[in-house]
């Protein structure tokens, strides 16, 4: 009773976010906050060696993550601002974890420049979906599964390096999802190649305004 008074699309079930101009949101408050993170977790770990600190801020960051896409669409505050910010932080934080790791010899170097790697390889194979007026591929099931094990296995990893009763389950467990997440990272990237291959391939490219207005000029235009 009483659902008839509202919209079909309230009766029918929740409406997809709102995408606003924004810019003073809980959820980008905390995406500057984990920004904010990045610089004090690289010092924490190369220059005082506080591991402990630079584990506590590693978790912080992960439970934020978490914390502001929950509350973007709790609170109806997706923005913008937050669909760029959120996945920056992100990077940056995975990409200067795996250079101070790789620094501290806590990973092999070829480990970070493999997972380094393969992201700077997909992110070249953008414009192909541009190109062609698409939006980039869909986050596969495998890859969500692939950052998942690297998000455990990195604080896991760091844990180990503390002399405590923790340490040895700890290592064991993170250097099994380190090389299970990096293994499923390779593959995963293998397959976003090939499907940027196929869109190349089978996909007309998008005529450019500039362009088109050029090839349908007026016959004013042509004439001298």
């Amino acid at each position: 009773m009483g659902s008839g008074n509202r919209p079909p699309e309230v009766a029918d079930g929740p409406t997809e976010p709102i995408v606003t101009d924004r810019i003073l949101t809980v959820p980008n408050v905390l995406s500057v906050v984990r920004l904010i993170g990045v610089p004090i977790f690289v010092y924490l770990l190369l220059v005082p060696h506080a591991d402990g600190w630079a584990l506590a801020i590693l978790m912080l960051s992960g439970f934020t993550d978490w914390a502001d896409g929950k509350l973007a669409r709790l609170l109806n505050q997706t923005s913008k601002l937050g669909g760029l910010l959120d996945p920056l932080v992100d990077r940056l934080y995975v990409v200067s974890t795996l250079i101070a790791f790789a620094m501290r010899d806590i990973i092999p170097w070829w480990v970070a420049a493999i997972l380094i790697g393969r992201d700077l390889v997909l992110a070249c194979t953008l414009p192909i979906y541009r190109r062609r007026g698409l939006p980039p591929p869909t986050v596969l099931y495998l890859g969500k599964a692939a950052t998942f094990a690297l998000m455990f296995a990195l604080p896991l990893v760091l844990a180990a390096q503390g002399d405590w009763a923790f340490a040895p389950y700890g290592r064991a467990w993170g250097y099994a999802l380190l090389a299970w997440g990096t293994g499923l990272y390779v593959w995963t990237g293998l397959l976003y190649l090939l499907a940027a291959r196929n869109v190349a391939r089978t996909v007309p490219l998008v005529p450019r305004p500039d362009a088109a207005a050029r090839d349908a000029g007026t016959p004013e235009a042509e004439s001298p």
